[in-house]
């Protein structure tokens, strides 16, 4: 048989993406921000040109490039120009705070960090608890652009030895972009959000992002030419690969600097957006707002939702105003969503409270994973197709992160020798196969010897017209080992609120009486982590104590 040759051997890598897009559709719009619009030929010579600074002032094969920006023209453009150096592409969350920050950067050992005006306080803070513990302190690029600065200008800041626009303007746009030696080579580090931990540093290589990229894009049926608004944090998990994704497609990333309900309508509105993708939360925040209340979408909106378990109530609500809501789920060690609930014809057949609970299951594997499994933690036996029987979710494939960076521990406890990933989450399998993620595995409550899914007690609670926004945990109980408490937030125009034993009585109606909360906490807003999931660590030391 034939071998390899190095003509059908060319790394994988989603560089190449750009250089196309400039060629296919140099004329398109590439990016959208306030009054600005540029071409793909512009993005294209633009990353080339940053590319070409970032070698000039040392950056190499290998090194650790940080990001702490919001989703603006910026932060698209070095998803492309920061690995085209040879280096690592470091994201970072705005909403974490400087301790955290420090840890990431001393952890990444980054060389150099780009800085969005705005934050500039809260990274010379995580600089200068950088500098009291004696570790390298990295290069600070500025990015300005034309939102108003919180009383900081380049000038009177010795920190930065540039500013991103200068860096542009003075690389060249000729450059030669580096090529991975091996599609195994690193591109991206990614911290995880911490929601029970230490964040972790998730290595992802040339391979897996280009994998999971042009899965993504297959798998949500993604056209030619789609209006995409940015309200997935492109630091979180690169935007699921999308900012990649846009540039094989043609597409026209619309950035948002901050955005609420009102202004994810208005943006719909007016560049005539076709696709966002987002997390629950932005789903009921977009689901809630006046202005979509008060008049629908003139033209379907794909709405591509993970990060947690969608309750069926909500993306009822959501399909009512216009939205077409895909269900998927996936981890930052996957780089994206690697299980979405793939549609079926017979099903648009249905009312749409049997749709909307069909779609609030994630669904079967994408393309870009070769198997998954749903068994007990130690995979010695797989559950039942029952929509009942709780098990670990496992998968392989070349999604699957190269690792965790200098933590070989806690790569080996998830990615063991029998060649699965251990995600840590919980899931059923329905009759027909499709997968439904219960919870994390932690956060299964169990009472009395039954396993009660805190998803399942909170899909019933966001059933309740009063409510806002719900959470479920366990709360210790000397007869029954752990109780369901819930945490409720209700709507404001809701002026008979209802009460605790009200809330008990509409759960224990429709649910088992087992599963129903024995406790309900009512709450202005539900804590939650930088990248918007709930922190349930947090609710279940509040529900403890109350123990």
């Amino acid at each position: 048989m034939e071998q390899p040759r190095a003509a059908n051997s060319t790394p994988l890598t989603t560089l190449g993406f750009l250089e196309r897009a400039a060629l296919a559709y140099g004329d398109c719009p590439s990016i959208v921000y306030n009054d600005s619009t540029y071409t793909w030929s512009q993005t294209n010579c633009r990353s080339l040109q940053l590319a070409s600074s970032l070698s000039s002032v040392g950056i190499a094969r290998g090194h650790v490039v940080s990001v702490v920006a919001p989703n603006i023209p910026a932060m698209y453009e070095l998803h492309f120009a920061v690995p085209m150096c040879g280096a690592i592409l470091n994201t970072i969350n705005i909403r974490l705070d400087a301790r955290t920050v420090s840890t990431i950067l001393r952890h990444s050992e980054s060389k150099l960090v780009f800085v969005d005006h705005y934050y500039v306080p809260l990274v010379l803070e995580a600089i200068a608890l950088l500098s009291s513990n004696g570790t390298e302190i990295p290069l600070l690029v500025l990015i300005n652009d034309d939102e108003p600065s919180p009383s900081f200008t380049f000038d009177n800041n010795s920190n930065f030895i540039d500013t991103y626009e200068n860096m542009v303007n003075k690389g060249n746009p000729g450059f030669k972009w580096i090529r991975p030696e091996s599609e195994w080579d690193p591109m991206v580090l990614n911290y995880t959000s911490g929601t029970t931990s230490s964040p972790k540093g998730v290595v992802h290589c040339h391979r897996g992002i280009f994998i999971t990229t042009v899965s993504s894009l297959v798998d949500w049926s993604v056209p030619h030419h789609p209006v995409f608004l940015w309200t997935l944090p492109m630091f979180h998990a690169n935007g699921w690969c999308y900012t990649w994704g846009m540039a094989a497609v043609g597409g026209t990333n619309v950035c948002l600097r901050k955005f609420d309900g009102t202004i994810i309508y208005n943006s719909i509105k007016r560049h005539n957006v076709t696709h966002i993708c987002g997390a629950p939360v932005v789903l009921n925040m977009v689901a809630s707002s006046t202005s979509l209340t008060n008049k629908p979408l003139e033209k379907p909106v794909q709405f591509l939702a993970s990060g947690a378990p969608v309750p069926a109530p909500l993306l009822l609500r959501a399909e009512s105003l216009g939205f077409i809501v895909t269900h998927c789920y996936g981890l930052t060690e996957t780089a994206g969503y690697i299980v979405s609930c793939a549609w079926k014809p017979q099903w648009g057949a249905l009312d749409a409270p049997d749709r909307a609970r069909l779609k609030a299951r994630q669904g079967v594997r994408t393309i870009g994973v070769m198997d998954m499994d749903v068994a007990d933690p130690e995979r010695e036996t797989n559950v039942e197709k029952d929509g009942s029987s709780l098990g670990e979710i496992f998968v392989k494939g070349g999604q699957v992160m190269l690792g965790y960076f200098k933590d070989p521990t806690a790569t080996s406890s998830c990615m063991r020798g029998d060649g699965w990933f251990y995600t840590g989450d919980a899931g059923v399998v329905h009759p027909d196969g499709y997968l439904e993620i219960k919870d994390r595995s932690k956060d299964v409550i169990i009472s009395g010897g039954e396993n009660i899914s805190s998803a399942e007690v909170e899909s019933v609670l966001y059933s309740n017209p009063a409510v806002k926004e719900a959470a479920v945990v366990a709360r210790p109980d000397e007869f029954w080992g752990e109780t369901p408490c819930a945490f409720v937030c209700l709507k404001d125009e809701y002026v008979e609120k209802p009460t605790e034993k009200e809330m008990v009585e509409y759960c224990r109606a429709n649910l088992p009486h087992y599963m129903a909360p024995k406790t309900v906490v009512f709450k202005e807003e539900l804590p939650r982590t930088s990248t918007g999931k709930i922190k349930k660590f947090v609710l279940r030391e509040i529900a403890k104590a109350l123990s």
